[in-house]
């Protein structure tokens, strides 16, 4: 069917532009080149050109299909756009952009598409349990422009072998016309620009500029901001606008606002914490309390549409690392105007919350105020003053504060009370208490990286993490009230074939000991709901399984994202959830108090459409994943830099998961996994059993199983890999036919069977070895180095194997 002509010759010619290019080609039957859309725009052949590039440009943004000489909408076409995501197993997936769609299982073959790279892919089959299977169809756009590399040796004058640091991009780079100048060697890395493919795995490239050596800490950092976007520096206009700005409020902004000046408000942040966007303060009101959370007014000083804002909305928050910060805003308002610095006067929208002796929540007032805070506290101080009460730390605060520290000290006493209240009265609720501490680097005076430690978390964190959601809770309910839209933090219900999988690893570990589910038998809906999720966190508080089951509890929870539809928060329990307390360092936030602002009657802030809102909330859920994925690898880096040199070190670990090769072993010492190989575990033959998600030992019968407490030697650290290779301390395997050394439950009347099959199987196949080689005495086995080179050649296969047509973890 051809494009319908203008039906009015009089009529001027639709314009050529992409809005008109893409109903054209959605009205057509069939996919149409630029000599069939030149006609129905009533263009001149001489346009054809200018009609090409629009076409194209469609293409780039992945709303159309090039087929030969024509184009097609993506969607008439039956294929898919999304991000390309290669696990650390070979295999890549799919990651939609619709959200609604399921992840898509690519193999290993991704016709040409790196990870991170935007594709459109087709679906090759259909499964009604498993992810669909797919192919990559178009390389839309690189996610990558720019690749940090390793130099791994000259390969002539101006040109170098290089590897990206990236270990999911597998090919090598070779660059050509590099400057003398820069001074690379080998193990420096570089910021190189790939060109073209000349080999299956290797391209070519140019090399812009050096990072440095690799074992340097700032180096390590760059790299990372480099893999995964992270921006560096601010455009000229953004800081412009931001010098404009004054040091201090003036009187005139005063004007409207409630004064809180005189009311003991603190911050209450970590001890390298430089930017303050949220301060506090308690008071009694009859027999209960009165919680006051003051938040900074970045509104006021960014409008809308400045290019403060558009930098910001781009950035989408702030980017944390060990040795540095990548902030949503310039440092003169992120440090500076915007931080509830001590001493000083701030702008500030304030919400007032009563609450009654119970902690449980009721009449709420939200407005603009100016506050000053009366105290910078660190978590560490406010511990000793509020939750140990440590006489010593008491005493010197009121002698350095005065009057005005003895106040404080009565406040943080209430708080300290109202936050064990608020806190119970959640988990009653059915919130979910995860409690995985953070990892912290503590670096040398040269600025090395010496430990990779758990961060203390204490009941002075919690203190914080109860007001803020209490605060984030009382703003969305107050715009509902008020009949406005908000960009909720939603999070959905888990997934409950993990959850399944948890349930079940932790009745044959801890048999009765395990917890209890509703019913016996078959699952049913009680089993998922957040008080039952809690009951297991609870199960295993203070076992070495504890750290392990609050991951994988995680792993089957839905990723939390920001929309215009309230679902709820399924972790807090919470009916209505937003996010209002960091407006300095997540655009979301700035989101809703501009929506607070256009309440409390500022008219000239624009109330944004249902649409407009969800367009927002999928990009800031989208940047907020790179700020997660480039910490994680940061933190992974660091555990790598502090364990090289450390080889024969033994760690206290818990199995975390189990391949037909080997087995990772979760370090919570260290903040890091490893893994063991069977080829390092010379003992036995070792083979998985999927069904039982157990390694089982052919002669011994000697059991491995996710969640078993072992302890692990460290062999060798790779930071081409970022892979650190661990094998047994133990002389054996914890566990054997019985149970695990750490207590596990007791086997199965069904793995006890295949406990004496895979006996009687490694019997019989050490009499055949023995038989073939000469030998005469009946069960001989072979050397070490014959058994580690078989169970190298079989780690091999299965390895092959897994990568063509396993299903990989997907985070």
């Amino acid at each position: 069917m051809k494009p319908k002509k203008n039906r009015n010759p009089s009529a001027p010619p639709p314009p050529a532009d992409h809005k008109t290019l893409l109903r054209l080609l959605r009205e057509s039957r069939r996919p149409l080149a630029p000599d069939d859309l030149l006609p129905a725009l009533g263009l001149h052949r001489r346009k054809k050109g200018e009609v090409g590039e629009l076409l194209d440009e469609l293409v780039a943004q992945g709303k159309l299909i090039r087929l030969g000489r024509a184009y097609a909408p993506m969607e008439r076409v039956n294929l898919i756009t999304g991000t390309v995501q290669v696990q650390r197993s070979g295999v890549a997936f799919l990651i939609p952009d619709d959200p609604r769609r399921k992840d898509v299982f690519l193999g290993q073959d991704t016709a040409g598409a790196w990870h991170g790279d935007k594709v459109a892919a087709a679906i090759t089959r259909e499964n009604a349990r498993k992810n669909h299977e797919g192919r990559v169809v178009r390389i839309i756009e690189r996610g990558k422009r720019v690749l940090t590399v390793r130099i791994m040796r000259s390969a002539g004058p101006g040109s170098f072998l290089c590897r990206p640091t990236d270990p999911r991009l597998d090919f090598a780079i070779l660059t050509h016309g590099t400057d003398p100048a820069l001074g690379l060697a080998k193990g420096d890395i570089a910021l190189v620009a790939p060109e073209d493919q000349v080999d299956a795995a290797v391209w070519e490239g140019v090399v812009l500029s050096r990072l440095g050596p690799e074992d340097e800490s700032a180096v390590q950092e760059a790299l990372v901001k480099t893999n995964h976007g992270v921006p560096t520096g601010f455009p000229q206009a953004a800081l412009d606008e931001a010098a404009l700005l004054p040091a201090v409020p003036a009187e005139a902004d005063f004007a409207g606002r409630e004064d809180l000046r005189a009311t003991p408000f603190v911050t209450i942040d970590g001890a390298t914490a430089r930017d303050f966007d949220d301060a506090v303060f308690v008071e009694r009101k009859g027999r209960g309390y009165r919680l006051w959370v003051a938040i900074a007014d970045v509104a006021h000083y960014v409008p809308l549409a400045s290019a403060l804002d558009r930098e910001a909305y781009e950035r989408g928050n702030s980017y944390y690392f060990p040795a540095s910060v990548e902030p949503m805003f310039p440092h003169a308002l992120s440090n500076g105007l915007c931080s509830l610095n001590p001493d000083v006067p701030r702008l500030a929208v304030a919400v007032r919350m009563d609450m009654d002796a119970r902690g449980l929540p009721g009449e709420v007032r939200v407005m603009n105020a100016v506050i000053k805070s009366h105290a910078r506290l660190t978590y560490d101080l406010a511990r000793d003053l509020c939750v140990d009460k440590t006489p010593q730390a008491r005493a010197a605060f009121a002698a350095d504060k005065g009057q005005s520290g003895r106040d404080v000290l009565a406040m943080l006493d209430l708080a300290e009370g109202l936050a064990r209240q608020m806190r119970q009265r959640r988990l009653e609720r059915g919130s979910l208490d995860f409690d995985l501490p953070e990892g912290e680097v503590r670096f040398d005076e040269a600025g090395r990286p010496v430990a990779f430690e758990p961060r203390e978390r204490h009941f002075a964190h919690q203190l914080i993490e109860e007001f803020m959601i209490a605060a984030n809770e009382a703003v969305s309910e107050y715009l509902a009230a008020h009949a406005l839209p908000c960009l909720y933090r939603v999070h959905g219900e888990p997934d409950r074939e993990k959850l399944e999988t948890l349930y079940t690893l932790l009745s044959r570990l801890d048999g009765e000991a395990a917890p209890r589910r509703t019913r016996a038998g078959k699952f049913s809906n009680e089993d998922f709901t957040p008080e039952a999720i809690g009951r297991l966190l609870a199960s295993v508080a203070g076992t070495e399984r504890e750290f392990l089951v609050h991951r994988m509890v995680l792993r089957a929870m839905k990723q939390a994202r920001y929309q215009p539809d309230n679902e709820g928060h399924f972790g807090l329990a919470s009916e209505s959830y937003a996010h209002f307390t960091s407006p300095i360092r997540r655009y979301a936030d700035l989101v809703v108090h501009r929506l607070i602002k256009h309440a409390l009657g500022h008219r000239h802030m624009p109330v944004p459409g249902f649409k407009k809102l969800a367009e927002m909330g999928q990009h800031l859920s989208g940047r907020e994943r790179v700020s997660q994925e480039a910490e994680r690898e940061c933190n992974k880096r660091y555990a790598c830099m502090v364990l090289r040199g450390q080889e024969g070190r033994v760690l206290r670990g818990v199995v975390s998961s189990l391949t037909d090769y080997g087995f990772w072993v979760e370090l919570p010492e260290v903040m890091a996994d490893g893994f063991i190989r069977l080829s390092t575990m010379l003992d036995d033959y070792y083979g998985y059993l999927k069904e039982r998600e157990m390694l089982l030992g052919q002669r011994t019968g000697r059991v491995i199983r996710v969640g078993q407490a072992v302890k692990a030697r460290l062999m060798g650290v790779h930071m081409d890999r970022l892979e650190i290779d661990l094998e047994l301390a133990q002389d054996k395997a914890q566990g054997d036919a019985q149970g695990s050394e750490d207590g596990a439950a007791p086997l199965s009347r069904k793995e006890r069977r295949a406990v004496e099959e895979s006996r009687r199987a490694g019997r019989a196949r050490e009499k055949r070895l023995a038989a073939k080689s000469g030998g005469t005495k009946s069960g001989g086995s072979r050397s070490g180095k014959s058994r580690r080179s078989d169970n190298s050649a079989a780690a091999g296969a299965a390895s092959a194997s897994r990568r063509s047509s396993g299903k990989a973890r997907k985070r």
